[in-house]
């Protein structure tokens, strides 16, 4: 299967992606990192106002394979999650970029979008992990 790589979107090296709005940031997980667990069966996320730090764990994403933690791509305090997520993950199998979203935050650093990947740096990454 061809990995969806959105072109507006910034990526991690542990597979998340955050598509910014301003100063806030919509985050979830990319088609690859969804492929590679399977059937996600369980997604555990922060509550509304939780604080979250660059690079720390906000979540957890379970699938029939195993127990991933979900990482931040930037600080900020998380504004909205997706509540449809608790009755249907496998939202994040179908719709990962769509649907399959996670969290919205506003982002209390900004410029720490500059040392995520754009879509081109995460399509190399995935060649050459």
């Amino acid at each position: 299967m061809t990995q969806q790589i959105p072109e507006n979107l910034k990526y991690t090296q542990e597979h998340e992606w955050i598509r910014q709005d301003g100063k806030h940031a919509v985050i979830g997980i990319s088609s690859h990192a969804q492929d590679t667990l399977g059937d996600i069966v369980f997604v555990e996320l922060p509550k509304v106002g939780s604080l979250l730090s660059a690079g720390k764990a906000f979540g957890v994403v379970e699938s029939t394979k195993a127990v991933n933690e979900l990482f931040a791509p930037v600080s900020g305090k998380v504004l909205r999650i997706n509540e449809e997520l608790t009755s249907n993950p496998q939202l994040v199998n179908t719709e990962p970029y769509e649907k399959g979203w996670m969290i919205e935050i506003e982002m209390s650093h900004p410029e720490e979008l500059n040392a995520l990947m754009d879509a081109a740096a995460y399509k190399n990454f995935l060649k050459h992990p």
